[in-house]
């Protein structure tokens, strides 16, 4: 069991490993591709920090506090209704009832028989 669980672990690593080797080789193939070294190409999320100031930009395109707190007060007016949110909810609420009911039936049972 312990060879098998060495064995797993060990090819799950050597995959990461060559996974991360190709995302390498890939950045490098455009790299040569291109022809030429663009600074802006290396990320696409940078925050820096000039004068106290941190600023950021996604992709080239600067973003500020007040884009994000415009977007907000838009999704807020907008009313966005989230399907996905709600049903989770309603899942997780569910499955917290069943599993009360459960062991205060599982507690009562067990109170019975040490009586």
């Amino acid at each position: 069991m312990k060879l098998y669980t060495f064995g797993a672990i060990g090819i799950a690593m050597l995959m990461f490993i060559c996974v991360l080797f190709g995302m390498q080789q890939a950045k490098n193939g455009i790299h040569k591709m291109k022809g030429y070294e663009d600074v802006g190409f290396e990320s696409s999320l940078l925050i820096e920090q000039k004068n106290g100031n941190i600023q950021a930009s996604i992709l080239g395109e600067n973003i500020t506090s007040h884009d994000l707190q415009q977007k907000k007060q838009q999704l807020e007016s907008a009313g966005a209704f989230n399907l996905l949110s709600s049903v989770g909810k309603g899942v997780a609420d569910t499955v917290s009832s069943l599993v009360e009911k459960g062991v205060s039936i599982i507690g009562d049972t067990i109170e019975e028989k040490r009586k």
